[in-house]
C-alpha cells in the first residue's frame, strides 16, 4: 500500500522578507499575488483525498486561497525556535554567536530553548509515517518551508545537516511516495 504526499510551501509573508524565525505573520500582498499566479498549477492538487496545512496563518491562507479547505495539523508546525522566535538570524548571531554556532553545528542541540533540528525532523517524519496508505491515495499539505525541508530529510533518510542544503521557495511543490519508513522522492512537481 502506497500513498503520495505532496508538500506545497506556503506563499510568502513579510516575515520571510525579513528572514525572521517563524513569527506567525499572515500572507502579505505579494504572497496573495503569488498564490493567484501559481493557482493554475496548484489548484488541481486539491483533488487529493486528504488536505492539510501547518497551523500558521500563512499556510492556512495559502491552502484556502487554493480552494483546499485544509485541516490544520499541529505536527506540521515549524520548528519551535524558543526565545529566538520573531528575530532575524543576524539579530540572534549578534546577541548569541556561540549559541548560533552550536545550533548550526549540532542537530541535537536547541540553545534557543525550543526544539532541536533532530527533534523537528523526527516530529515531521512521524506525521508523514502515520498518513493512511491506501494504494493510489493522494494527500496534499501546505506547510512552512522548514517543514517541507524536514519532511524531505526524513523521507530520504539523509543526515540532519542536509536540512541546511535544501532551498524551498514559496509555492514550490514536491511529492514523496511510499509508506511508513519507506519513502521515495518524486520530482514531477506533484501534478
Amino acid at each position: 500500500m502506497h500513498v503520495r504526499v505532496t508538500l506545497i510551501a506556503a506563499a510568502r509573508s513579510s516575515s520571510m522578507l525579513a528572514e525572521r524565525f517563524d513569527d506567525d505573520r499572515p500572507l502579505d500582498q505579494a504572497g496573495w499575488h503569488e498564490v493567484q499566479r501559481a493557482s493554475h498549477a496548484l489548484v488541481p492538487l486539491g483533488a487529493a483525498e486528504l488536505r492539510y496545512c501547518s497551523p500558521t496563518p500563512r499556510s492556512r491562507a495559502t491552502g484556502d486561497a487554493l480552494g483546499f479547505a485544509p485541516m490544520a495539523q499541529p505536527a506540521l508546525s515549524d520548528c519551535d525556535m524558543g526565545r529566538w522566535r520573531g528575530l532575524t538570524l543576524a539579530d540572534v548571531t549578534a546577541r548569541e554567536p556561540a549559541a548560533v554556532e552550536a545550533w548550526l553545528g549540532n542537530p541535537r542541540l536547541a540553545p534557543h530553548g525550543g526544539e532541536s533540528l533532530l527533534a523537528f525532523i523526527s516530529r515531521v517524519g512521524r506525521w508523514l509515517d502515520t498518513r493512511p496508505a491506501d494504494d493510489g491515495g493522494r494527500i496534499v499539505a501546505v506547510a512552512e518551508p522548514g517543514v517541507v525541508r524536514a519532511a524531505l530529510v526524513y523521507a530520504l533518510k539523509a543526515p540532519p545537516a542536509t536540512y541546511w542544503n535544501i532551498d524551498v521557495r514559496p509555492l514550490s511543490a514536491v511529492s514523496v511516495t511510499g509508506q511508513a519508513g519507506r519513502w521515495s522522492l518524486r520530482l514531477d512537481g506533484g501534478v
